[in-house]
């Protein structure tokens, strides 16, 4: 059997001061007519007497629960336990706590994880969908952080301006013949990064795209990326969408003995904890996590607090295509190029090879 709550109430901390229990309520609150100055005797008595407020008294009173649902594509991906960090001290900085759900980079169970999510009654939704799936309305805001392009979107990271800026580096390091490596070719969020690099590529510039997956459904977990023949090919420069998959470039030069960056150039995205320690370091691409948060965060409280108005029309409001979902202020973060050892000047014997082949 739980045990009863043994914290001063509201009645007693009303005794301590003779004041009614409805004043001190109201005077923790910040509602009602009470003094400034009964209103700091109030809370430092409370503070005193360790008084802790009732979620479940408050949710009685406002009809909220004071918690928000964050689901997560997959949560054994090292770079979104950090995201769930940042957006648990972004709700916690608002008063408001989170209830996490995984939805193991699967459409069924992302839709059974907002399902269970409402059922708990949460105030709000933060989501990050699988392969850039849509929301539709499920009964609460819903704040959406994929990629900048996509329909709903509340805000992210400037994905498409981050592949322009990977580029321009390697350009600049001389390469002009590059790999561009993706995992999922039906993400929005690695098809703005892809994207964005070409489109800040000079007519000079040799490059092709290959996808994981595809290779992974046709050969296996163990399939090869065959780096060993595209440099042999012309490439001096192998740019991926995700620090992971950087990895996996990385052992696979490794194990056939080339040298990074001396013989070729390996870049990732997303700064994860292992980038600054692998041998070379990795260069990529950092995202402000906690901007992005706060942003998505008070998007969505917000929202739920009725505090936007529906007659303004913000330049925001005016492109919103998505109903389903919030809008922030500010829709898109940059992110920030981190220089590190996998990356340096083009070999001078590089032959460039313009076939521009997708695979």
């Amino acid at each position: 059997m739980a045990g009863k709550r043994t914290g001063p109430n509201l009645t007693k901390i009303g005794e301590a001061l003779g004041v009614s229990s409805a004043t001190v309520s109201n005077a923790l609150s910040g509602k009602g007519r009470v003094s400034a100055d009964l209103v700091k005797k109030i809370r430092k008595k409370a503070s005193e007497m360790g008084y802790v407020p009732s979620r479940a008294g408050r949710a009685l009173r406002t009809g909220r629960s004071g918690v928000l649902g964050l689901v997560l594509p997959d949560i054994g991906n090292p770079l979104f336990p950090q995201i769930a960090q940042a957006m648990e001290r972004a709700a916690a900085a608002n008063d408001y706590g989170v209830l996490i759900a995984d939805s193991r980079d699967d459409v069924t169970t992302q839709t059974d994880a907002i399902g269970r999510l409402i059922e708990r009654g949460v105030d709000g939704l933060i989501v990050i969908p699988r392969r850039g799936t849509r929301i539709g309305t499920v009964g609460c805001p819903v704040a959406m952080i994929d990629t900048p392009s996509t329909p709903g979107n509340t805000v992210s990271a400037d994905h498409w301006n981050a592949g322009e800026q990977i580029a321009r580096h390697l350009m600049d390091l001389g390469h002009k013949n590059m790999l561009l490596l993706g995992n999922d070719p039906a993400s929005n969020v690695q098809n703005d990064r892809i994207g964005g690099m070409k489109a800040a590529f000079k007519r000079d510039i040799a490059c092709q795209t290959v996808w994981l997956q595809p290779l992974l459904r046709k050969d296996g977990a163990t399939a090869s990326l065959h780096l060993a023949e595209r440099i042999a090919e012309g490439v001096s420069a192998i740019a991926t969408v995700s620090d992971l998959l950087a990895l996996r470039v990385l052992t696979e030069l490794q194990t056939a003995g080339f040298q990074v960056p001396t013989q070729v150039s390996v870049t990732g995205f997303d700064d994860l904890i292992f980038s600054p320690v692998i041998s070379p370091a990795l260069t990529t691409l950092r995202m402000n996590m906690v901007q992005i948060a706060n942003i998505a965060v008070a998007a969505l409280i917000d929202e739920i607090n009725g505090n936007r108005d529906p007659k303004s029309k913000t330049p925001s409001q005016k492109k919103r295509t998505v109903p389903d979902t919030v809008m922030a202020d500010t829709s898109r973060v940059p992110m920030e190029l981190i220089i590190r050892s996998s990356t340096g000047p083009a070999p001078l014997d590089q032959t460039p090879d313009s076939n521009g082949e997708t695979l």
